[in-house]
């Protein structure tokens, strides 16, 4: 180690690390260690023996450290992807909002009206018909309308449309 040299604990910490740069690092740490007597203050068996074993669990902590490290960065990847696609369902739900706005005020207004009580107030033709003073086949025909407009004005959302409602 004082030459620079590459050590006998080094190429077993590589096997062990398969990389020879960490292997250096690891050997390293454990020399370090015991210079700051981080180790027992007796060592009962012999040195050597000692040193392998301590270079054995200083790899293996190594190794336990970057499985950890790699599981919190893909966390940290799948929590900004799911942050990414929450603001971009966001985005798409209010362009498909206002589409749908626009779409419903380019209706003429009997048609709009009839629409509106039909889907968003949940009444139903004979209701409409009662309080609007129409026929029951005039609301029929005044909805066809209206889903025939709407569906082309929004032909380009539809997939958008059934993603929202599948999910």
């Amino acid at each position: 180690l004082v030459g620079g040299g590459f050590t006998v604990a080094d190429a077993y910490a590589f096997t062990i690390l398969k990389n020879e740069a960490i292997a250096e690092e690891t050997v390293q740490n454990v020399f370090y260690k015991i210079w700051e007597k981080k180790v027992p203050g007796t060592i009962q068996t012999s040195l050597k023996a000692y040193l392998y074993k301590a270079v054995y669990h200083e790899s293996l902590n190594y190794l336990k450290h970057r499985k950890v490290k790699a599981q919190y960065q893909m966390h940290v990847m799948h929590q900004q992807n799911n942050q990414y696609e929450q603001a971009s369902k966001k985005v798409m739900v209010k362009e498909l909002e206002q589409k749908l706005r626009d779409a419903l005020n380019a209706l003429p207004q009997q048609c709009r009206t009839i629409f509106q009580m039909s889907r968003f107030d949940g009444h139903k033709y004979q209701e409409i018909a009662d309080e609007l003073g129409l026929s029951v086949k005039t609301v029929e025909n005044q909805m066809g309308k209206a889903l025939k407009q709407l569906r082309s004005k929004l032909i380009d959302y539809l997939p958008l449309i059934s993603a929202f409602f599948i999910l």
